[in-house]
């Protein structure tokens, strides 16, 4: 026992210290979506990293210019690259032919790390938005550039989306063995979804089915080569191979992709319970999942809003949520008491989250009007995700990029509007998070209604002049942005109103109440803790708090 906890804590270390940077994504095939688009999510999750919408427009190159080249999490100058004649305008993580791109992290082996390598993840996903036009052309991009360059970063999960289809590229360097990566792509079968979250999920590739998977021509034998696999080439396990399972990548990373497939297929769910709560003896997890109903883009953007509710691995009911239910812990994601280590769970909504979307590409409309970004900043569950045709040729002032960094606050910048009311939501959590759900299904569903009649006018505008027509959706889509951050700061207003010092306004009609004379608010309601709360209190405390008249 003692030496299984010895391992236990090294894995929790190693993990802690490879997991600043985690997100999640989800991937959606045509036939498992209700209207036929695809879609895929991203939460980029990280406490350095700012919550803001890129944009890079469509431009014209001349011969001989020479593209630089700077890793993305740092802005580490890498080197330079030669330009291409035109490059496509990019909203964010989609681009004007509605590809869409996102990315998790899952390290992989340490030894296969490329110091001199020039291309890094997040370079790779933003100049192949630039380049390509449906998913298996980026996949080209993505492996030509970082054979021809080399490849910087550590193992990485790209989710990539066209009109018609969705596929997970894993890739890692080659270390410095030689310049490139091994790589593999698997294309999800239509009718089903996928997850994946800092833990390479491609295992058996099926070398006869160049229509599903796609790979580097090295990728069994540079394992050999490195004895990280022995047998025949049918046996061959990608992951098993490159990124090795442990408890951390089970329990932190598998399970978020698990929460998803267990909410959408419980009976799934229950079969592979044990082995997300970390029992590697069970048998891993698969790929995808053929969900239970078709799912729309609403059902994307609440899958992507999880504490592990109703599970073993539930946030609410430990005595770290407080006595308000809050699912949230503060880092480190490890920590230790009377020298032994444990660990908070790692759920998919988590605080350090930068920004997050749901990418959905629309095969009935033109590749100009049928790519929209639901964009959203900070904690995906309490985010709103307000709607960017990925043509647009501008983006909102309150996403933009300068307006305010981690660093510097800006009033007027969405990250730190929502910032301020998930923030103000930790201290009353139950409570507070009901009118922040309440304002955003209200919004979003709002916008999801707005976007259908937007989609009519735009498409006949398209007919007559296209340029007309992006012109229109990049207005809709900038106002509608800003508009959705300021109902947002008047939400942060309400709330200091409503539950100022602990307690809670009493409200008629939608306005507060005030008493018969006008001049004083109603006394307000007093929300004492949950007996079970009120429980821990007195075993924590004795007969400390006890009253004296009640002590036998």
């Amino acid at each position: 026992m003692k030496k299984r906890l010895i391992a236990l804590t090294m894995v929790l270390l190693v993990f802690g210290q490879m997991s600043a940077e985690a997100c999640t994504n989800l991937l959606i095939s045509k036939g498992a979506s209700k209207d036929g688009s695809t879609m895929i999510t991203y939460a980029a999750d990280s406490h350095v990293l700012y919550g803001e919408l890129y944009h890079w427009p469509a431009a014209d190159h001349p011969a001989g210019t020479m593209l630089q080249v700077r890793e993305w999490d740092t802005g580490k100058i890498l080197g330079e690259i030669p330009q291409v004649a035109h490059t496509y305008n990019v909203t964010g993580n989609m681009n004007e032919h509605q590809l869409a791109i996102a990315e998790t992290t899952f390290g992989g082996r340490k030894s296969l790390r490329d110091p001199k390598g020039i291309m890094d993840y997040g370079s790779l996903i933003y100049i192949t938005l630039q380049r390509a036009k449906t998913a298996q052309e980026a996949i080209t991009v993505m492996t030509d550039l970082v054979e021809k360059y080399g490849y910087y970063s550590s193992g990485e999960s790209f989710s990539i989306a066209d009109k018609n289809e969705v596929w997970v590229l894993e890739m890692i360097s080659k270390g410095t063995v030689e310049k490139g990566a091994v790589w593999v792509a698997q294309r999800i079968p239509d009718g089903y979804i996928s997850a994946h979250a800092n833990q390479a999920r491609i295992t058996k590739i099926n070398f006869n089915e160049p229509e599903n998977f796609r790979y580097s021509s090295d990728v069994v034998s540079f394992a050999r080569a490195q004895k990280f696999f022995e047998g025949k080439d049918k046996h061959f396990d990608f992951s098993a191979a490159y990124a090795p399972l442990d408890f951390g990548a089970v329990r932190f990373c598998d399970a978020r992709a698990w929460s998803i497939f267990n909410r959408v297929n419980p009976t799934f769910g229950k079969k592979y319970e044990a082995y997300a709560m970390g029992d590697l003896t069970k048998k891993r997890m698969p790929l995808y999942v053929k969900p239970d109903h078709q799912l729309t883009v609403k059902d994307a953007m609440e899958l992507m809003r999880d504490h592990y509710e109703g599970t073993p691995m539930d946030m609410t009911k430990d005595v770290g949520a407080g006595p308000s239910a809050c699912p949230y812990r503060w880092r480190p994601l490890t920590w230790e008491s009377e020298g032994k280590t444990y660990f908070n769970e790692r759920a998919i909504s988590t605080q350090q989250t930068g920004f997050s979307f749901v990418a959905q590409c629309r095969d009935w409309m033109p590749d100009a009007l049928g790519g929209i970004l639901w964009f959203g900043v900070d904690d995906t569950y309490s985010t709103c995700y307000t709607p960017i045709y990925s043509a647009a040729t501008q983006v909102p002032s309150s996403f933009a990029n300068g307006n305010g960094d981690m660093l510097t606050y800006s009033d007027d910048a969405a990250f730190w509007v929502f910032n301020r009311v998930t923030n103000l939501a930790y201290m009353r959590y139950d409570e507070i998070i009901k009118d922040i759900r309440k304002k955003q299904t209200t919004l979003e569903a709002k916008y999801i209604r707005t976007v259908k009649a937007i989609d009519v006018a735009a498409k006949e505008l398209y007919q007559e002049n296209p340029a007309d027509a992006i012109e229109f959706v990049t207005d809709f889509s900038v106002d509608n942005a800003n508009k959705m951050v300021e109902q947002w700061r008047e939400l942060e207003k309400y709330l200091w109103v409503k539950y100022l010092d602990g307690n809670i306004k009493v409200e008629e009609n939608g306005k507060f109440k005030y008493n018969p004379s006008g001049l004083m608010p109603v006394s307000p309601k007093n929300k004492p803790y949950s007996e079970e709360y009120r429980k821990k209190i007195v075993q924590d405390t004795g007969d400390r708090l006890l009253e004296p008249a009640a002590v036998q």
